[in-house]
């Protein structure tokens, strides 16, 4: 069956465009114009893959709205931000509300398409059963559920997409290594830009910290990557 694409885009040239080679490439695309269009539509049936741009028809946060509801909906459903907005903020708040990638217009239809595809051989990986050794994961303080993908910290659930999960089950499976970019990568499967890997980091750390503003157990080393600390 072909993966479903909800594609929102208020740019009707980009959009048909896009959209064509994506079809092209086997999938099954629904357009949209605006927030007001799709939101209707995702509530009654998710895709396979949500695919958003961040301002809409003169809202500027439209995107970001229909990010935070499709994660109301599901945790599972791979979502990518294609849009011109490349601030590190504009960044840090779509990864916070639960984005799985965030792509420049700029990059090339086979960039985009090969990022698409390999957000959905992640998701086949975690439907048929999720990686190797799964189950609990236990450091101190913090509790990961590799079966639904849940994080606890001392008891308090913390909301955390899938591409954040993995980042942070790496960095747990390996306290006190210093662990690169490139091996944060290929520990969520997904091959991004270093920045991206960064404000990942940033966001998990915003989410423990929204709940434990003592949390410090992410430590940066500059020019190599990241470590995790014990409490």
């Amino acid at each position: 069956m072909r993966r479903r694409i909800a594609y929102v885009e208020d740019n009707t040239a980009f959009r048909e465009r896009f959209a064509h080679i994506l079809r092209d490439q086997g999938f099954n695309v629904s357009t949209y114009a605006c927030k007001e269009e799709a939101m209707p539509m995702l509530c009654q049936a998710l895709p396979d893959l949500a695919l958003l741009d961040i301002c809409q028809e003169g809202d500027r946060d439209a995107g970001y709205q229909l990010c935070a509801e499709i994660r109301r909906l599901s945790r599972e459903v791979p979502i990518i931000f294609l849009t011109n907005r490349q601030d590190e903020v504009d960044k840090i708040s779509g990864f916070r509300l639960g984005a799985d990638d965030y792509i420049s217009k700029q990059a090339s239809a086979e960039y985009i398409v090969v990022r698409i595809e390999a957000l959905f051989r992640r998701l086949d990986a975690l439907r048929a059963g999720g990686r190797p050794g799964e189950g609990h994961n236990r450091a101190r303080g913090l509790e990961l559920n590799d079966v639904y993908s849940t994080v606890h910290w001392h008891g308090v659930h913390i909301d955390m997409p899938l591409t954040q999960f993995w980042i942070l089950k790496d960095l747990c499976r390996h306290p006190g290594e210093v662990r690169s970019h490139h091996e944060l990568m290929r520990a969520a499967s997904v091959t991004v830009e270093l920045n991206t890997i960064a404000a990942h980091v940033k966001a998990i750390r915003g989410a423990f910290s929204a709940e434990d503003p003592a949390f410090h157990c992410i430590r940066t080393e500059r020019g190599r990557g990241y470590r995790w600390i014990e409490e």
